[in-house]
């Protein structure tokens, strides 16, 4: 067996007749993987997010023994899940990679002027320094001395992804959905769900577009929409404030959502609403006569048939008022499928726009099913940017890393909106954009004036990046 210790690994040959051997080993120098790593840090540091995001902590450590500030810390960890590294012992490898020390904003990106034994050529902390930042929260100890607000937390998110919307905006629709987040340990408040059929959390997300304001995670023997009120008037609250008073906000869900509750303080409140209706007998009584003519059409059709109907329906006892149903007849080969929303939009649409827009066929074809794509987001969010990584015993340090994961997918949403719009990435998820275009093989060096990165000759975006790079540079900051 080879040992693993050995200087140089050998291969076979370049080719038949060629005499000379391939060796590799990790001794090239200062490398790195992640040249496309400064747009993100170009980017972070022109819309101010990592370091407003420092504010919502408290750091009561010692000024005269810190070396890794709380926004380095938090630039570092953040960075790291954009490029794919979700483990925090990835980052003992990590902390000696100049080009990632010089996008957190050290000056020293080699280390040379670390002082301690053992500490010279790492620049950036390492996975013990971080873990006291992520398990630090909820805790009193000697060892954990950097505790985060949830409560500005929470409001960064909302301010920051309303910030990112245009200040000419004048309808916003905020997608609510929640989903599982599987565990397979003893953490704090996992509960088994009988939906999903496991362990899990339920957290509760909120986006408008693809930009996140809310990433809440919640134990699951809960109501899937508990919480929903609350977020909801934050963020119209900060809308109004944004935008002001006359801004139209949508809200728009699944039947999970569909609460009288929520309605209520819809309504009460000036917000407009499109949520899911679950079934019943009574609403399929009332969509017998639309079901019919589907029926007669699809023995007319090839089996295939849809058509729409609205109509004002009450539940018996849950519902405090009467409200405005579309309901959908569509006739299968494999049977009926009826489906149902409930909503406050108008019918005629609003003054001086299109008329048509909220009537029942375009109101859930082309409003409605809209919110799906909410989906994409939070699977995107999940696979690319590990916001399921919730592996540590405490709830409240599980919901800090799905808060680190927000703020990674909220740089790379901007990164797309604002640098890769008109390009091939415009619509790239965040994997394919940080394998297409944030690993780059890049060399780093270091003089006294300047620090270099020489990216690879044969990188095939080279264009893309100088274009994402000219679009950085002319944003304004958020913060």
């Amino acid at each position: 067996m080879t040992p693993c210790n050995q200087d140089s690994l050998l291969f076979q040959g370049l080719a038949s007749g060629n005499s000379r051997k391939v060796a590799v080993d990790f001794g090239g120098g200062h490398l790195s993987s992640e040249g496309g790593l400064s747009l993100i840090a170009e980017l972070d540091r022109g819309l101010g997010l990592t370091e407003r995001f420092a504010a919502c902590f408290r750091d009561e450590r010692d000024p005269l023994f810190v070396e890794h500030s709380l926004t380095d810390l938090l630039r570092q960890r953040v960075f790291g899940l954009c490029q794919g590294y979700e483990d925090l012992n990835d980052h003992d490898r990590l902390r000696c990679d100049p080009l990632l020390a010089a996008c957190v904003g050290k000056d020293d990106v080699l280390g040379r002027e670390r002082s301690g034994k053992g500490r010279e050529g790492f620049p950036l902390a390492g996975k013990s320094t971080l873990n006291r930042l992520e398990t630090g929260t909820g805790r009193s100890d000697p060892y954990h001395k950097i505790l985060p607000d949830p409560v500005a937390i929470e409001d960064f998110f909302i301010e920051a992804g309303l910030r990112c919307l245009p200040e000419s905006t004048r309808e916003i629709v905020i997608d609510f959905d929640t989903t599982d987040d599987l565990v397979h340990g003893e953490q704090q408040e996992r509960f088994y769900h009988g939906f999903y059929g496991n362990w899990c959390y339920l957290p509760l997300y909120a986006f408008c577009g693809d930009i996140p304001l809310v990433a809440k995670l919640r134990p699951a023997n809960i109501d899937g929409c508990a919480g929903t009120v609350d977020c909801l008037a934050k963020i119209v609250l900060a809308a109004r404030a944004r935008f002001g008073a006359d801004v139209r906000i949508i809200m728009r869900a699944d039947s999970g959502f569909c609460r009288d509750s929520i309605m209520t303080w819809c309504e009460d409140n000036g917000v407009f609403y499109c949520l899911g209706l679950a079934r019943n007998k009574r609403l399929e009584q009332l969509l017998d006569p639309t079901m019919d003519n589907a029926k007669a059409m699809a023995c007319l059709g090839g089996g295939y048939a849809t058509f729409f109907t609205e109509f004002q329906y009450r539940t018996l006892d849950s519902w405090a008022r009467e409200r405005r149903v579309i309901g959908k007849a569509q006739v299968m080969p494999k049977g009926i499928n009826p489906r149902f929303i409930v909503t406050n939009l108008p019918p005629g649409g609003f003054p001086g726009e299109d008329r048509f827009r909220f009537e029942p066929e375009a109101l859930y074809c082309n409003f409605y099913c809209g919110r799906g794509d909410m989906e994409n987001r939070i699977k995107e969010q999940q696979l690319d940017l590990f916001a399921d990584r919730t592996s540590t015993h405490w709830m409240a340090s599980n919901q800090l890393r799905l808060w680190f994961s927000t703020l990674a997918y909220l740089l790379i949403a901007q990164l797309r909106a604002l640098a890769l719009h008109g390009t091939e990435l415009a619509r790239a998820t965040a994997g394919t954009i940080r394998q297409r275009l944030l690993k780059i093989a890049t060399a780093v060096k270091v003089s006294v004036r300047r620090v270099l990165f020489s990216m690879a000759s044969a990188f095939p975006l080279q264009e893309l990046f100088a274009t994402a790079h000219s679009r950085i540079a002319g944003q304004e900051r958020l913060f």
